[in-house]
């Protein structure tokens, strides 16, 4: 795994040891020996991953990791604090200030070696996901940063998965403080508990009596409905091998027995505040994607969709050997529509023109929205004659209804001109399809508007019940 750490300590000694351990296991090693030059080289994202010691002689290391927290371009960056404190009021306090891990020294190797890789691992999957929504701000979507900076950790769902009565009784309520709890004491119904609670955190105790805890977690690993939730297992203290294979099979943090219970509040609220983060970034990454393919006036595609998609229906028509439709639609007199009304009346026309759309077609449809007033709609598995029954009572749905503008206080009437053409299961080019079709949106309207034209396929078998032009009303 090729990852940047970053080693903060004052003292040389420390700062020598820590990089000969990690270089020997090849990660890339950068270091610092102040919590300011720490600061600095965070902010020029120099760094995967941050081992931080408390006791510093500018800044100690709970303000230096505060800091780097309340920054969005360093908040996600994961902060293990390294110090020989061991209090457990210290590592509450490291915790609270947003580390993700707090370590005593004198550091196991493996422990140390372990906890970097796992949160590397982690921070490496969420840099995809930001480097994929990177463009969210340029299209309006809000960056997750800030919420996620001002989030306590608090009020989530969390799954406690332990059999020991004596156990569960204590920690349960200790959670219920500050989150709804739910106990499963039945390991084997654990995983599907899970898959079906929407949990935010999941607890796991990997000292389970008849079920293999880390089994569990590597199966809530492997479900999709629980693959991004995270685990928080609780292991006996002397149980370090178990616990450093749950980190290998993505366990994502620890406590050890006995609990403390500030302890447990601290890092289940740092887990759910991740998860929401992390949540948040894959919705954006959607969003993205949805404004991209998406008209936003109309809630239809757009023609870059449309242009992509409509070959994979024809590809797909092809290899079956099915009839495609296409029908190119154009509202008449638009332009007058704006002239006259104003450009938001004409957005009102758009948007409900979409709406007749939408109820006159099949979920396997594809419409969309070409540009302008111009429409188009794919209808796979159509051939001519049902396509054109399909845009006549598109036709006379317009027709046949005004159209609401200014708010609902003015109607007025519209109507539409159809062109259509189809794929008869040959190899022809949609290209091809298309300029048949608006060869016959321009007879429709040259003829008079309001009407619909089809031309057939010069591959189309003759058929005594080929479509007829349409004429107006």
């Amino acid at each position: 795994m090729s990852a940047r750490v970053l080693v903060v300590d004052d003292v040389p000694a420390n700062v020598k040891l820590l990089e000969a351990r990690l270089s020997a296991e090849y990660f890339d090693v950068v270091t610092a020996n102040c919590g300011t030059q720490a600061l600095e080289i965070a902010e020029r994202a120099e760094c995967d991953i941050i081992l931080l010691d408390v006791m510093m002689p500018d800044m100690d290391g709970f303000e230096v990791c505060r800091r780097l927290k309340a920054n969005p371009k360093t908040h996600f960056v994961p902060v293990v604090m390294v110090t020989a404190l061991d209090h457990p009021s210290d590592r509450v306090r490291g915790l609270e200030a947003g580390a993700d891990d707090f370590l005593t020294k004198p550091v196991s190797d493996v422990v140390l070696i372990a906890r970097v890789r796992s949160l590397t691992r982690l921070k490496m999957m969420t840099d995809e996901l930001r480097m994929r929504a990177i463009t969210s701000l340029e299209i309006g979507v809000q960056a997750p940063e800030r919420d996620a900076i001002a989030d306590q950790g608090k009020g989530g769902r969390v799954l406690l998965v332990d059999d020991r009565p004596s156990s569960y009784e204590r920690l349960a309520p200790v959670l219920a403080t500050e989150h709804t709890v739910d106990v499963e004491p039945n390991p084997a119904d654990a995983v599907f508990h899970a898959a079906e609670g929407n949990y935010d955190l999941l607890i796991v105790s990997l000292g389970l009596e008849n079920f293999d805890g880390l089994r569990l977690c590597s199966q809530a690993r492997s479900l999709e409905r629980t693959r991004n939730v995270p685990i928080l297992a609780i292991s006996d203290a002397d149980n370090n091998s178990r616990l450093l294979r749950g980190l290998e099979i993505g366990v994502n943090d620890y406590l050890l027995r006995p609990v403390d219970k500030n302890e447990l509040l601290a890092r289940a609220r740092t887990q759910i505040r991740k998860r929401r983060y992390t949540d948040h970034l894959r919705d954006n990454v959607q969003n993205s994607i949805e404004m991209a393919i998406t008209d936003a006036l109309t809630g239809l595609h757009n023609r870059r969709y449309m242009e992509t998609h409509v070959n994979a229906l024809a590809e797909q028509a092809t290899t079956r050997g099915k009839p495609l439709a296409l029908m190119i639609l154009d509202i008449d007199f638009f332009k007058a529509i704006n002239d006259t009304y104003g450009h938001d009346a004409g957005d009102d026309v758009l948007r409900e023109f979409a709406v007749r759309i939408r109820k006159s077609i099949r979920g396997i449809d594809l419409a969309c929205r070409y540009g302008g007033e111009e429409f188009v709609i794919v209808m796979p598995e159509t051939d001519l004659h049902v396509a054109g029954m399909v845009a006549d009572r598109l036709r006379r749905s317009v027709a046949g209804e005004t159209f609401a503008i200014e708010k609902g206080a003015r109607r007025i009437d519209v109507t539409v001109s159809i062109g259509i053409s189809s794929l008869e299961g040959k190899s022809e080019a949609v290209a091809d399809v298309m300029k048949r079709a608006d060869q016959s949106l321009y007879r429709a309207k040259h003829d008079g508007r309001n009407r619909v034209v089809a031309t057939p396929s010069p591959f189309a078998q003759p058929s005594n019940g080929a479509p007829q032009m349409r004429s107006a009303r």
